[in-house]
Formats: C-alpha cells, structure tokens, sequence
C-alpha cells in the first residue's frame, strides 16, 4: 500500500496531473493496482462537459500509464530523484468501455509485459465497480531526466 505521499516520490507529476491518489496492491515485478478518486473539483470537469462531466479519454490513458510508471519505478528500485524518467511512448488495442464521472473511484491495473534496452511494455486497464472503463497495451521508455 502506498499512500500520496510515497506515490509523489516515484512520479515527478503534480496537480493537477498527478493521477494516482492511492497505491493498493503491488506485486513488484509484475503488477500494479490503484485508484483515482474523481471529483466534481476536478478543473477538467469545467469544459469536459458543463452539463454533462465526463474524465476525459486522454487523462484516463494518463492515469493509467502513470500507475504503470509507480511500477516500473518501484520495481527498478529508481525514483525520479535518481535522474531517471519514464516517458509514455505509445499505445496499441486501446478501447475505452465507459464513461467515467464525478464519484467514481477508478481502479487502475497494470502488468508488466516485458521490458527491452529500457522500453517496458504494459497490459492496462481501468474499471469502475468492477464494470471496464478502459484498457490498452502501452509503452513506456525508461530515461535519463
């Protein structure tokens, strides 16, 4: 389990893109599950939509690179501290299955794929009670900050 504050020492984001409140599960080496509690405060819910407010698409696909990024940090023992970065590069059979809105808490998954010369590959995925929000194959690239 870790809480914001060790969260915040293996992401270099903050508000308003730090995506991962709460680290539940994690199997180093191999997964990740954690969540993001969204609320109505949220600046995006603004204009994605006034009447209608919905997390966007694209901060979904972040939030669950970034849980992929608490992984593979914690699972090389590197923090961002150490000069070291993860870089979201790319996406395949990304489908989003629900919409997602103020209240929800969104679970977010990963699993490590594999890596190569520093390039990790990610199954993700997001649910809301247990229903898919969305899910995808991503890679990250692991750098020099």
């Amino acid at each position: 389990m870790m809480d914001i504050a060790e969260i915040r020492k293996y992401l270099p984001h903050r508000y308003p893109f730090l995506l991962v409140d709460r680290v539940v599960e994690l199997n180093l080496g191999e997964s990740i599950v954690a969540y993001k509690n969204l609320s109505i405060n949220e600046p995006f819910f603004d204009g994605h939509f006034p009447d209608l407010p919905v997390f966007p698409g694209v901060l979904l696909v972040e939030a669950m690179a970034q849980a992929a990024g608490v992984l593979g940090f914690k699972s090389q023992d590197k923090t961002p501290a150490d000069g070291s970065i993860y870089y979201f590069v790319g996406a395949d059979n990304l489908r989003f299955k629900r919409p997602c809105v103020p209240g929800d808490r969104v679970m977010l998954r990963a699993k490590i794929l594999g890596d190569r010369r520093g390039i990790w590959k990610f199954e993700v995925s997001s649910d809301v009670d247990g229903e898919l929000a969305a899910s995808a194959t991503i890679l990250c690239a692991d750098r020099k900050a």
